[in-house]
């Protein structure tokens, strides 16, 4: 074998025995032979066959819209369970009384509250109202006051006016008087003159002499006058700014008490709104011990069970399912998956418990499976590490089964481009993405 030696080693053949022989002369071996290869040309035809590329993806039934799915009513204030009215399994609609609960916080148990509140708000608008009065009443002083003071100053400058006009006429009687002093004077000084001279008699000059001393007299007096009415036109010019001062201390005062007033009565208003917000805010929370139902649906399961079990606020205590809801699946697919979807697309689902015979490359030879399009999108991976799309039915396709229940798995397959099997596996070995499906309008536009 290796020629290291010169001998020959010479195979013999196998036809020489029997058993060989028999071997190949058997037509089960022909038959076989054919098999096998027209095996091999169907596998290789099969090669080249199309498949549609599809992403696949797994969830559950549940409903279009988020007020249409299974929902916890809360309980908003805290309190103790007294009364059901309602138990698992019952229809109830829209505002029917689902449990009835007391309070438990000391701050409300008064049972006369509501109304004893709305007493103190009511005194407190009596009281804003007196305070409105009181504002008008000094506003009504304050204008009688500016009347008053408006008189008074008038009287005293007429008292003023009358003043310079006696001031005047007492100093014309003084010059008046000066004058006559000078007449008498110079009457007198004649007299003595001609006494001296004999021509007039004493009893003249003496006649004189006492004229003249009246005249003197009156000069004093007469000024005494005009000096007094000089004090009394001062005094009017006082008396003024005493009117003025004295009425704008009385104003001011009035003012005063018309601003502690007001604010009195603002601090009135913010206490009636406080009270009315409490009133509200009483009588509100006295409608919250019947726990009713927020929309028409079943009783699915009570959360909080028993008598007299106290709850906090916002512990749910009941789950309700709406009566009227419309259908949706939401699937998880990869995120290696996620660009390829959009909203629009059309997804072929079937439902657990339903007959379902499904080709994923062949839809058209799929049998139990209904249509579907995507509504939503969520951008947020989920906890699962896989992104949620939310899909409705398709209006163009047979309707869903109306037996199907909210919560129950469905199954989901995106329809992408069509390509040979031999692609799709070569695909797949070398964990490719799909090819992202075009319409044919799509790539006339990019050429474009």
């Amino acid at each position: 074998m290796l020629n290291i030696s010169d001998n020959k080693t010479k195979l013999q053949s196998l036809d020489q025995y029997s058993t060989i022989k028999n071997l190949s002369n058997r037509p089960h071996y022909k038959i076989l032979n054919k098999i096998i290869i027209a095996t091999s040309i169907l596998g290789i035809i099969a090669l080249f066959l199309p498949w549609t590329q599809n992403i696949s993806g797994s969830g559950s039934v549940t409903t279009l819209k988020p007020n249409q799915r299974p929902q916890s009513i809360q309980s908003v204030i805290s309190g103790r369970i007294e009364k059901w009215y309602v138990q698992e399994g019952d229809f109830v609609k829209k505002g029917d009384t689902i449990l009835f609960i007391s309070e438990i916080k000391e701050d409300y148990m008064d049972p006369n509250l509501v109304a004893n509140t709305k007493n103190q708000v009511e005194a407190k608008k009596n009281s804003l109202e007196s305070y409105d009065e009181k504002v008008q009443t000094l506003s009504s002083q304050i204008q009688s006051i500016e009347n008053e003071k408006r008189l008074k100053l008038e009287q005293a400058r007429n008292k003023v006016k009358q003043s310079l006009l006696k001031i005047k006429s007492d100093s014309i009687d003084l010059v008046a008087a000066r004058t006559q002093l000078k007449i008498a004077n110079t009457q007198y000084n004649r007299s003595v003159q001609l006494n001296k001279e004999g021509l007039k008699p004493l009893t003249d000059v003496e006649e004189k002499r006492l004229k003249l001393q009246d005249v003197d007299a009156k000069i004093i007096t007469q000024e005494n006058k005009y000096l007094t009415s000089k004090n009394e036109y001062i005094n009017a010019k006082v008396e003024i700014n005493r009117i003025s001062a004295e009425y704008a201390e009385k104003a001011a005062k009035a003012k005063s008490d018309q601003f502690t007033t007001l604010s009195n009565k603002f601090d009135t208003e913010a206490q009636v709104s406080k009270l009315e917000n409490q009133y509200t805010n009483y009588s509100l929370r006295n409608g919250m011990y019947y726990i009713k139902a927020v929309q028409d649906g079943y009783i699915n399961r009570a959360v909080q069970a028993g008598l007299g079990e106290t709850i906090k606020e916002g512990t749910p205590i009941v789950t309700i399912m709406p009566s009227h809801y419309d259908i949706a699946v939401e699937t998880f697919i990869n995120p290696i998956d996620l660009p390829l979807i959009k909203k629009g697309d059309k997804i072929r689902i079937w439902f657990d418990g339903w007959p379902t015979i499904v080709f994923a490359g062949w839809p058209d030879m799929s049998y139990g499976t209904f249509g579907g399009k995507v509504v939503a999108i969520e951008n947020f991976i989920s906890p699962n590490g896989k992104y949620r799309i939310l899909v409705a039915p398709d209006p163009d396709e047979a309707k869903w089964p109306k037996q199907l229940s909210i919560g129950s798995g469905a199954q989901t397959i995106a329809l992408l481009d069509t390509v040979p099997i031999w692609f799709e596996i070569w695909r797949t070995l070398n964990g490719f993405p799909p090819n992202y499906y075009k319409s044919g309008e799509t790539v006339t536009k990019e050429k474009k």
